[in-house]
């Protein structure tokens, strides 16, 4: 590429998938920026050659052999760089300059072999071992500013910030002239000369990208010039690091969002809250996790899954009130590399984390928070960093929509509980009873199972409300559901059938079996401690039978023994059956 700009545009396109066949990385792996369309011509015009001679089952071209050019693409393409840093030494002696342009074609040429990073680290290193320079700062724009990503000799580990943008006059006027902009620290209304920094811009197609800071003064004048030369050559270099670590950024964040989309299609529902944060655990790699999701009755965030914890969670403290109900109340994640840094509160030991590192995001979706998901214990054992935040921000849209849905069904379902629902006792409603008691019933003429069915009745229970009110009415009528709920089995099912009337079915239980547990609810009903008196009930038992078996007949034929029990005194249980054979006789 003549232009970083065309290189640009290029990755571009690969990344929105112009050329799906290929990978990325391979594609742009050997690229490379020249300042010279006829440097690109003449190794075009090599490689012509090159596969003529092939196809001829000749040597390689004569005329390349005789220059003594054995190699091209990289090495050539490189070439004008190389000279125009490596070779322009005026003033130094001839020997000296061969061994400075050797160092830097050699230096130079595995530029590319390397990532951003380590480059820029590198670049800082050659300079200083070459020119005796002690310290230097490596500054990236960031946000318009230029701000230091790598540092060699006292400035390592330490923090920079200029107060300069990355497109003020001065720099660019410095990148024209090939000079460094010369800032000095000034005490006391006096320039200190001792505390200088020489600013070397480096710039792609105009645009200053980056900067090499050298603190402490330069006293040659042909260093200055040689480092300038440097910045300018390491430039398109830097540039094609960078955009192919966004090439394979952007790769990497599209095969986490293919992966967590799959992810989220193949999760069993009965277990989607831990799948889910397992999922997002192993994208982020960290070895645990925990999903909290905000209840809006409590006002609390609930946790809905952990993985990998140790150690046991105290039940009585308000689940994340230490940071996850921070990064909620405000919206706003928390990539922390250091906790013990940040001023926060010393997780309790008993959780034995591994690392003080720690990322927590919000979970939000059309402007509603949903939760937080939390990473500690990063498997490779580094902090937590911004790529980590940028990988859970590509997978975050989809888990909250499937983290909205899964909580909209929990609502239908509590909506449809509701429906179902007496809101008086809290047992089921006669809507339900009935469907209910019309599956149980084809269930036993199909399988020969038994079943019963009973409606109870509490006696006197006008004169019970004309006396006591009809609030102490609705305390007596919960009591009585509190009582059937606490003496029925798991399989039996309650439902207010309206009024003072209630209904049990008991699926595969014959007439002996409902008569012994009507017994028990008549006697625990008579023997509970009601407020104001005694109340007492009166059931009537129905089972199925060959003659009976239907819905509709069955509830007919319990509220038949019903109001049997009633006219012989209330206060007791009668099975149909008994009432069936008084009438025969």
């Amino acid at each position: 590429f003549i232009h970083a700009d065309s290189y640009r545009l290029a990755t571009d396109r690969a990344v929105a998938g112009d050329w799906l066949h290929l990978e990325p990385q391979r594609l742009f792996e050997n690229a490379l920026v020249t300042a010279s369309k006829d440097t690109i011509e003449k190794a075009a015009a090599k490689v012509a050659s090159a596969i003529r001679a092939k196809a001829l089952g000749e040597p390689a071209s004569r005329e390349a052999a005789a220059r003594g050019e054995k190699t091209i693409g990289s090495t050539t393409l490189a070439k004008s760089a190389i000279e125009e840093a490596g070779g322009a030494s005026a003033g130094v002696s001839n020997k000296s300059q061969v061994t400075e342009t050797a160092a830097w074609r050699s230096f130079f040429g595995s530029l590319l072999r390397s990532d951003q990073q380590r480059a820029v680290e590198a670049i800082l290193a050659f300079i200083a071992k070459h020119y005796g320079l002690a310290d230097l700062i490596w500054l990236d724009r960031i946000d318009g500013r230029l701000e230091n990503t790598a540092a060699f000799g006292r400035m390592k580990d330490r923090k920079v910030r200029l107060g300069i943008s990355s497109d003020d006059p001065r720099l660019a006027e410095a990148l024209r002239e090939g000079r460094p902009l010369e800032l000095s620290e000034r005490r006391d209304n006096e320039v200190d000369a001792t505390r200088s920094m020489h600013l070397f811009p480096v710039a792609v197609d105009g645009q200053i990208i980056a900067a090499i800071a050298v603190l402490g003064p330069i006293d040659r004048e042909e260093v200055k010039k040689q480092i300038s030369r440097i910045g300018r050559s390491v430039a398109p270099q830097l540039e094609i690091l960078r955009l192919r670590r966004e090439v394979e950024r952007r790769e990497t964040l599209s095969n986490a969002v293919r992966s967590v989309a799959q992810s989220l299609r193949d999760i069993d529902e009965g277990n989607f809250w831990l799948s889910l944060t397992q999922t997002s655990a192993e994208l982020i790699g960290a070895e645990r996790s925990s999903l909290l999701i905000y209840d809006g009755p409590s006002d609390m965030l609930q946790i809905r899954a952990i993985i990998g914890a140790r150690g046991t969670i105290d039940p009585n403290e308000e689940p994340g009130v230490r940071v996850s109900r921070i990064v909620f109340g405000r919206n706003e994640p928390a990539v922390i590399a250091d906790v013990t840094r940040t001023g926060l509160e010393p997780a309790p030991p008993e959780r034995k984390y591994k690392t003080n590192s720690f990322l927590s995001c919000p979970i939000t979706l059309s402007g509603r928070h949903l939760g937080v998901m939390n990473f500690t214990d990063r498997a490779s054992a580094e902090p937590f960093d911004e790529a980590s935040l940028e990988l859970f921000q590509a997978i975050e849209p989809q888990l909250a929509v499937a983290i909205d849905r899964a909580l909209l069904k929990e609502r239908a379902g509590q909506f449809e509980q509701l429906s179902v629902t007496d809101p008086l006792t809290g047992l089921l409603n006669r809507r339900y009873i009935e469907e209910r008691l019309m599956e149980e019933v084809k269930r036993s003429n199909r399988h020969g199972f038994p079943m019963s069915f009973m409606m109870l009745d509490v006696d006197h229970f006008k004169s019970y409300n004309d006396e006591f009110g009809h609030p102490a009415g609705d305390v007596a009528l919960k009591m009585v559901g509190h009582v059937i709920r606490e003496t029925l089995r798991a399989a039996d099912v309650a439902a207010r059938f309206g009024g003072e009337e209630f209904s049990i079915l008991l699926p595969q239980t014959t007439a002996e079996e409902a008569a012994m547990i009507a017994e028990r609810i008549r006697h625990n009903v008579e023997y509970a401690d009601f407020p104001h008196r005694k109340v007492t009930i009166t059931i009537g038992v129905a089972s199925c039978s060959a003659e009976l078996c239907s819905s509709p007949n069955i509830i007919s034929a319990a509220d038949k023994a019903l109001y049997d029990a009633k006219r012989s005194g209330r206060n007791r249980v009668k099975l149909y059956e008994e009432s069936l054979s008084q009438v025969n006789r």
